[in-house]
């Protein structure tokens, strides 16, 4: 009796034991939605949670799509211009294209899907490490659907692509960075999707052809502590706190549906104890404005009328699946954001 009374504490114990191991890892980040992330104080973030807004409701947004146009959030939001379009002083490009043999220029209008969202780190700024966000088995851990190659400056579309050349940085090449990572991304798009693009196409006469893929092109880096404008990220943080560190991922080149991409990640020290970060993590799509009104196209063809761009890249669309890109822009940066805490706070 009193063996079998030993051996059922020790499973007991061991059952709890393992119990709290398991549920301290299974924990993982929530997602709460604000109106304003950079309106929450430090003071008021709660552990393993994300204040997340996405924008939809502000006031520039456009309700049809969910979106803000590009000249309206240039000049509405000059910090957020200035630091996540694809370089400072980035505009909507022009387009050279052959209509009936004939070539003209036109400006490719742009629509933003702007994100911020903000998060506690229960550890002091030094020791974060964002360098490992700029290694290709960390990007796996993040989204395992998406994979990815390194690519050289020389392979970077905007050099050698002169339909990209608007793409190309001012000041240096792409992948020249210190310290970079540039990468070529590659997502077989899930779901019901592919069927509907084969159907979509085939309707299709003479116009480009919708990728049952997307593809792009990506710098990631850690910016060096002299390149940090400190005051400026203060004020696109609108938290009075020294930056300890920031990541950011920009993606140059995509095979269709945007111009570009921004990823932002600023860590500042907690103004209330030294053991802590504040991250505070932005995303900013520029989706083609072209591709949001091709709409009357598929609302003529019943078998497509779920395919309307604007639907499906906001994951209104019963076309929409997954939690990867293919679940649209909210969900797959939503689950994105989420991943990127989780790491950081191993």
């Amino acid at each position: 009796m009193a063996l079998q009374v030993f051996v059922r504490r020790s499973m007991i114990a061991a059952t709890a034991l393992f119990a709290s191991v398991g549920g301290a890892w299974a924990e993982e980040f929530r997602i709460e939605e604000v109106p304003s992330v950079t309106a929450i104080a430090p003071a008021k973030l709660k552990p393993k949670t994300i204040v997340f807004s996405d924008q939809r409701d502000d006031k520039l947004t456009d309700a049809g799509t969910g979106l803000i146009r590009f000249a309206d959030w240039s000049r509405e939001r000059p910090v957020q211009k200035q630091f996540l379009s694809l370089f400072p002083n980035y505009i909507e490009p022009t387009i050279k294209v052959s209509v009936h043999g004939i070539q003209k220029t036109y400006t490719e209008k742009l629509h933003m899907y702007v994100v911020e969202a903000r998060f506690l780190i229960g550890k002091a700024p030094g020791s974060v490490d964002l360098a490992r966000f700029a290694r290709l088995d960390t990007l796996e851990k993040i989204d395992p659907s998406i994979k990815h190659r390194r690519i050289s400056a020389e392979q970077a579309a905007p050099q050698v692509d002169p339909q990209s050349a608007h793409n190309r940085y001012p000041n240096r090449r792409w992948c020249e960075a210190p310290a970079s990572l540039c990468i070529e991304s590659r997502y077989p798009l899930e779901g019901k999707l592919p069927v509907g693009i084969r159907l979509a196409n085939k309707l299709e006469e003479g116009g480009k052809k919708i990728s049952e893929f997307m593809e792009f092109q990506t710098e990631i880096r850690v910016l060096p502590q002299e390149e940090i404008d400190r005051a400026g990220l203060t004020k696109l943080t609108a938290l009075e706190a020294p930056v300890a560190g920031v990541l950011e991922q920009t993606i140059f080149s995509v095979n269709q549906v945007m111009q570009f991409g921004k990823l932002l990640a600023v860590l500042q020290e907690h103004p209330a104890d030294p053991n802590r970060t504040v991250a505070t993590v932005f995303m900013a799509l520029a989706v083609e404005t072209d591709v949001l009104e091709r709409k009357k196209e598929f609302e003529n063809v019943p078998v497509l009328r779920n395919l309307i761009p604007a639907q499906v890249l906001m994951g209104k669309s019963s076309f929409n699946s997954g939690s990867s890109i293919s679940a649209g822009l909210p969900d797959y940066v939503r689950n994105r954001i989420r991943a990127i805490a989780d790491l950081i706070e191993q």
